[in-house]
């Protein structure tokens, strides 16, 4: 039990050192700015028709608990899903397949470092709490318990839930990459819309008793639940300014409480079923699973891993070279042409490696289906957005691949880091181009002007995003978690999150978001990814 407690303090140790984790937690403080707007600001994240609470202890502690607890399940999914391939990856995992550490102790580890890490983000979204209701003054005086009780009884089971499932999909084969990531982000939604159901089991994110503890106190203040609109949660533009009423917190029953304990049970268990099939870095067993003997000859088998010694190429002249080799190496010869031509080619076969065909009969299904859809509406609605989340995994790998593959201090030789980035971005354009070429096309054929015009600042949008997220986090899985959100509030009609021009005003132009609001956006993230690539060079 002690190693079991030691493992998961210094996996936690690690994890929060690591920049997406800092970039989640900065994301769930602006969360918390967010879910307690001003009186005047054009937003809510929780009301009732319209009225809101009070900014209280008990009622800005249970907004920003809810707020957190949707945000930090899908975010926070990303940050903590590579307990085990990390092990893998370094190393470490072939030293615990040594100890009498079990697999069902790994597990367990790795589920409570996860859950520790997302608790500490819980634990800043407390004090953002604290901060914000001293901020705003509507009620000065702090009540611990009030404030605290949401995070505990809401936030941290589904905290536990979400740790427990990230550990579950990296155990699952198909399941540990991106696939794993794309299919979270959708069952996330299922649960963060169907979990506020009241049939929902075990009454789902546990927002039911809520919703009646506040239309209990709108009753004893004299105002009409069922008169005032219904509940909402979620980021809501509002005309005006809420009405507001005070909200003293709610008493969870013990049929509540039971629940919470339950779905707390249940992630524990979904954290610890992979351990009747888990190989814990055993190489025989994962020789069988991934490597299969007779796939490997004799010769293979018995001969060293030693890799391939490497070819001197000596520079004689222009068009000639010399080969001195250090082994059975073929000649390396001088390739002729425009090297920022020769660069961008070879970004982009780095990109695209590995991608099967299905894929590209996606794409060309799509944009076959393209010429085809009336009205052309349909074909921005629907079909654009369709293109524009089919390579969602590829984009990801922009700005990442050099870290993930460990030849990042190779690249670090090369004399002009920017040309490597900026050929990296126009290998990730060029992708979101053909990806997106259906729809394009239908532009051009229809005369549409303003959609074209709004589907290229697109085009540079999406691998700008991709590539500035990438160089910063090192992992793909940050922009799987941040793109995602996105693009499904374009599919569901959030008109200021629209960077596509897929939804459409009552003239029939792009209504999103403006074309020099997405101009200066893809500017200022090709300088921040330029000024890193930059600074780690001179660093490094």
């Amino acid at each position: 039990m002690r190693m079991l407690f030691r493992l998961a303090v210094a996996d936690f140790r690690d994890r929060v050192r690591r920049p997406a984790y800092a970039v989640i937690l900065f994301a769930a403080v602006g969360l918390g700015y967010l879910a307690t707007p001003a009186k005047e600001a054009g937003w809510v994240v929780m009301q009732v028709g319209d009225y809101r609470g009070t900014y209280n202890s008990a009622y800005i502690g249970m907004v920003i608990a809810l707020a957190g607890a949707v945000w930090l399940s899908l975010g926070g999914f990303y940050v903590v899903r590579n307990a085990i391939s990390r092990d893998e990856n370094t190393g470490v995992g072939r030293l615990l397949a040594a100890t009498p550490l079990s697999n069902v102790a790994y597990l367990a580890s790795k589920f409570l470092s996860s859950v520790l890490v997302l608790a500490s983000m819980l634990g800043v979204l407390a004090v953002t709490a604290v901060v914000m209701q001293l901020a705003r003054g509507e009620a000065t005086a702090v009540d611990p318990v009030g404030l605290l009780s949401p995070f505990a009884l809401i936030a941290l089971p589904l905290m536990a839930f979400t740790a427990a499932a990230a550990l579950l999909f990296e155990a699952i084969p198909f399941l540990r990459a991106g696939l794993g990531n794309v299919l979270w982000f959708f069952v996330w939604g299922f649960l963060a819309t169907g979990g506020q159901s009241p049939d929902a089991p075990l009454g789902g994110i546990g927002v039911h008793q809520v919703v009646q503890s506040l239309g209990d106190s709108m009753t004893a203040q004299g105002i009409d639940p069922s008169r005032a609109g219904e509940f909402s949660l979620g980021l809501t533009l509002v005309s005006e300014p809420l009405k507001t009423f005070d909200w003293a917190g709610f008493d969870p029953s013990s049929e509540y409480l039971l629940t919470r304990c339950v779905l707390i049970l249940i992630a524990l268990a979904l954290a610890l079923i992979p351990a009747l099939w888990f190989p814990r870095f055993d190489p025989a067993r994962g020789r069988e699973l991934h490597d299969p003997p007779s796939a490997r000859s004799a010769d293979d088998r018995e001969e060293s891993a030693l890799p391939p010694l490497p070819a001197v190429v000596i520079q004689e002249g222009p068009g000639s070279a010399r080969s001195d080799t250090l082994g059975n190496v073929p000649r390396t010869q001088v390739t002729l042409g425009n090297s920022a031509v020769r660069l961008l080619v070879g970004e982009v076969r780095v990109l695209l490696q590995g991608i099967p065909l299905w894929w590209w009969a996606g794409v060309l299904t799509l944009t076959v289906v393209s010429q085809m859809v009336t009205p052309a509406t349909g074909v921005t609605r629907i079909l654009l957005p369709l293109a524009w989340i089919w390579p969602v995994l590829i984009w990801s790998r922009l700005g990442t691949q050099r870290h993930e593959h460990g030849v990042e201090a190779l690249l670090g030789a090369y004399p002009a880091a920017r040309r490597r980035v900026l050929a990296e971005w126009g290998a990730g354009l060029l992708l979101t181009a053909v990806a997106g070429i259906g729809p394009a096309l239908r532009m051009v054929t229809g005369s549409d002007g303003p959609g074209l015009l709004h589907w290229f600042l697109g085009a540079l949008f999406i691998p700008s995003f991709a590539l500035v997220l990438g160089t910063l986090s090192r992992t793909h899985r940050l922009f799987q978690a941040a793109y995602l959100p996105l693009w499904y509030a374009t599919v569901n009609g959030i008109t200021p999150l629209d960077f596509m021009g897929a939804l459409r005003g009552p003239d029939g132009l792009p209504a999103g978001m403006p074309p020099a609001l997405l101009i200066g956006a893809t500017a200022a993230m090709l300088a921040t990814t330029f000024a890193t690539t930059v600074a780690r060079r001179a660093a490094g």
